[in-house]
């Protein structure tokens, strides 16, 4: 008789080689495309993202959309949650006042300033904070509903660099 596990394993198995209509449409996969996100992503990156409805956490990477560039999915990790303040000073990011929240950026982050969270939004930036341009400090905060995927994670590398995108 087959164990819990085995199930388990062979139903991911499932969804992510031969996808049935619930977890096609619950899965999807990426190429990272720019460097906003290095070190954690890198150009040439595989990652899954799942669709759902979980509540945000502070460290998820996030696909999203915006308005302000139709057609654009960016990929941006979430460091301020509704009703906190994320500034920027002296080239580190602060959350409520706390650095040691933003344990994943890398490099000075500029301009300094202050971005209130509403409530129902988060604050996402890249990881690579000078090459993090479509984020929070330029596109505002983003609507928890408006966010459909979440990264799981990391799979594969290409082998070779894909063109350099701007849109990070």
């Amino acid at each position: 008789m087959a164990t819990r596990r085995t199930w388990v394993r062979a139903l991911l198995t499932a969804g992510l080689v031969g996808p049935g209509v619930a977890a096609a449409s619950r899965l999807r996969r990426y190429e990272i495309a720019e460097r906003s996100m290095e070190p954690s992503l890198r150009p040439g990156d595989y990652v899954v993202a799942v669709a759902g409805r979980r509540a945000l956490r502070r460290g998820d990477i996030i696909i999203l959309t915006t308005t302000s560039l139709p057609g654009t999915e960016l990929v941006k990790r979430v460091i301020g949650l509704g009703g906190e303040t994320v500034t920027g000073v002296g080239g580190r990011i602060l959350v409520d006042g706390a650095a040691s929240t933003d344990r994943w950026g890398h490099g000075p982050v500029t301009p300094d300033g202050e971005w209130p969270v509403p409530p129902g939004h988060v604050f996402v930036i890249g990881d690579y904070r000078v090459l993090s341009t479509a984020d929070s400090r330029t596109i505002g905060p983003v609507p928890v509903a408006a966010v459909q995927w979440r990264v799981l994670g990391r799979y594969g590398r290409r082998h070779r660099q894909p063109p350099h995108d701007l849109t990070g």
